[in-house]
């Protein structure tokens, strides 16, 4: 596989949360403004990309039977690192984001690519397949957070598109929208991969 096909594959054909259903804790917990996406997207970008370039390069020396432990412990590295900057450099954020940082550790996708992918391919390889991991991830975030922070509260990356006219929606600040947006947009994907591919 090229190394643009790998990148496409991660991001797009193979994404994990829409083809895979994985990571979608955060997806429905972060997406209530674009802005907390773009972050907590970006930190999974940074981890993805530097963990499994990480877990690559150790593969050859790794037993077996203390890989999965290994790999957790130099994912919860990267997770701390980016925790720390946000800490230091947007607290504003980081304390709007709360735990879910920290949980980046617990994400499926990330030990999901670790397994499946870093630990048996080439570090180049593995790095670009956590890089466009991370930013399919992104996307999907900021689909969802765009359409709960356009009707929730009439903004797009906290610029007022709406006017006063607008009414916000509640019901697209609270957790359940972000449930039922998550689900259309599998289904349509879904729908549209498979009636492609048939």
């Amino acid at each position: 596989m090229t190394k643009k096909e790998i990148f496409f594959n991660a991001t797009f054909k193979d994404n994990s949360i829409w083809r895979q259903i994985l990571g979608i804790c955060s997806a429905l917990a972060v997406t209530n403004l674009m802005l907390n996406s773009l972050i907590m997207g970006l930190g999974v970008i940074f981890t993805l990309a530097m963990a499994n370039m990480t877990i690559s390069l150790i593969r050859n020396w790794t037993p077996r039977s203390v890989r999965m432990m290994l790999q957790v412990l130099i994912i919860a590295s990267y997770v701390i690192i980016v925790d720390i900057f946000l800490k230091a450099n947007m607290p504003q954020i980081s304390k709007q984001l709360g735990p879910y940082v920290g949980l980046i550790i617990t994400n499926c996708i990330l030990m999901g690519r670790a397994e499946a992918f870093a630990s048996k391919n080439k570090v180049l390889d593995s790095l670009i397949d956590g890089i466009g991991t991370g930013i399919g991830y992104t996307l999907v975030l900021l689909l969802i957070s765009l359409v709960r922070e356009l009707f929730g509260f009439g903004s797009v990356f906290g610029f007022r598109v709406f006017g006063d006219w607008w009414t916000d929606w509640s019901i697209m600040v609270m957790a359940p929208s972000a449930f039922f947006i998550l689900a259309m947009l599998i289904w349509i994907v879904n729908t549209y991969y498979y009636k492609v591919k048939a």
